[in-house]
Order: structure tokens, then sequence, then C-alpha cells
């Protein structure tokens, strides 16, 4: 496979189908169902639920209303400030959240995912970024890389839902190999300070029916990813696409199975293994 710019994931339209799923999900969930915990540190499926709620009300406010986000509490200096100040924010929301039923946060869920599917699915693809995506070490984004950060936090989210109760995973390819794209572009900034020579490159080779193929090729400043896989690399890692979303989404816990083939310098994969495309 030649290698080319990475494709701009158009994910307008997969945010209705996904939340519907999820919601009906929801709808069928026992009461035990809702305090089982996730792989989403302390939170439990109730907790994530809520914080879907939370970050598709705050899209709609501030991006199709037009409301001017509140300013943090204590000025934000630097990457490790603002981590903490959307930890903050997240987790305060999470913690009011606990007085409601599971009825009311299903009756929520479905206001706030049914506003964000109307206002993504009219929103221009090439319509200013309402904020830049951070992980991926970004002062500006372009429109379709934050609509399509947002789809990844609602398809992980989603999915650490159905891993806690049991339930299957999505069926539809198309979901995952988005979300892929997307999180694939977070990895140049994650390889920022790796010490490395013009020319040499990484190739991530992801299998199963949403994987691809991409390669990390360092200039003689910055990393710089490429679609497809180059032809010498300097390292290989393999992976199924099960394994690279909980790579990249902070998802794998101590009893997974480490399904990850690595060849050439292995110092370069472990950057791959690190990295993150989500605020950690």
């Amino acid at each position: 496979m030649p290698l080319a710019d990475p494709p701009a994931p158009d994910t307008r339209f997969l945010f209705r189908p996904v939340s519907v799923a999820l919601l009906r999900l929801l709808r069928d969930l026992d009461s035990s169902d809702w305090n089982k915990p996730t792989l989403a540190g302390a939170w439990t499926v109730r907790d994530v639920v809520a914080h879907l709620i939370d970050g598709s009300l705050r899209r709609v406010s501030f991006h199709r209303d037009g409301m001017t986000p509140p300013p943090p509490t204590v000025p934000i200096a630097n990457e490790r400030d603002f981590v903490r100040f959307i930890n903050t924010l997240n987790g305060e929301w999470v913690a009011v959240s606990r007085r409601f039923s599971a009825a009311i946060l299903v009756e929520l869920f479905a206001l706030a995912s049914s506003a964000t599917a109307d206002w993504f699915e009219r929103l221009s693809l090439d319509a200013p970024a309402l904020f830049p995506v951070s992980w991926a070490g970004e002062a500006q984004s372009a429109g379709w890389f934050d609509i399509g950060r947002e789809f990844t936090e609602l398809w992980h989210h989603q999915q650490q839902i159905r891993l806690a109760v049991d339930a299957p995973s999505l069926d539809d390819a198309r979901y995952l190999r988005a979300v892929l794209e997307i999180a694939m572009r977070g990895l140049p900034h994650a390889f920022r300070d790796a010490p490395a020579a013009a020319g040499q490159t990484v190739v991530v080779d992801v299998t199963g029916t949403a994987g691809s193929q991409w390669t990390l090729l360092r200039d003689d400043e910055r990393w710089i990813l490429r679609a497809g896989a180059s032809g010498e690399p300097t390292t290989v890692i393999r992976l199924d696409d099960d394994t690279a979303w909980r790579v990249l989404f902070n998802a794998l816990s101590a009893d997974d199975p480490q399904q990850v083939e690595i060849s050439g310098d292995r110092s370069l994969a472990a950057l791959f293994l690190r990295a993150r495309s989500v605020i950690v």
C-alpha cells in the first residue's frame, strides 16, 4: 500500500446510529448493571453515561447555541493545568449525576445525543473547529477533526459500557474504522520527543475488519503520519483492531493479553503503546 496523506473521515452521520444503539442498550439494562465497574478508571456504567450526557450538552450549548464557556477558576499555564481543568469539569458533573435515577439518565441521554446528532448532521465539514484537539498537540484544528474527536468519545465510552455489561460490540466496522483513523492522528504528537534520524519509519499494521496501515515518517524536524506502509520500516507494530482502540483510549486492563507483535526498534514501539488519543 503506497504512502499517502491520511483521509479526513466524515463522522457527522455516525453519531445518530451509535447513539440510538446505545440508547436501546441502556433501556434494557438491569438495575444492577448501572453500578458495574468499567474500564474508565473509577467510573461505573452510570458515571460513563453521565459523562456522555455532559459532553453532548456542553457541545450543543457552546457550539450550536454560541454560549461562551465559563473560564477556569485557575489560569491554565500548561498541558498539565489543562488536563486538571478538564478532569475537574468531568468529575463535577459525574458527582452531581449520582443524584439522578437511571431512568432520568436515559431520558437525558436521549435528549442530549439527539441534539448533538442533529447539530453535526447539518454542520459543514469544513466549519471552524470549536476546540483544538489537544491530544494531537494542536493549537488549531480542522473542523472535521474536532467533530471526529467527539465521535471517538461517543464510540469508546459506549464500548466501555458494552464491555462492562457483557453486551455485544456494534457490528458495523465503519464506526471503529473511523475511530482509528481519527485516533492515529495523535501519534506524531506522542512521538514528538523521540530521538530519531530523518527517514526512519514506524509502521502500524492494524488487522481486522476495521483495520488498516499507517506509517510514521521522520523528516528533518518532526514525525509525519501517512496512510499505508513504508517499504523498509525501522519498526513494525502489528495488532488487531480491538487491541488498537484499547491502547489508544487507555482501555487496557492488567488482565488483558498484550497481543502486539513488534519487530525492529522496540523503543519506538514503546512510544506507540504509551500513546493516548484521549485527555489523561
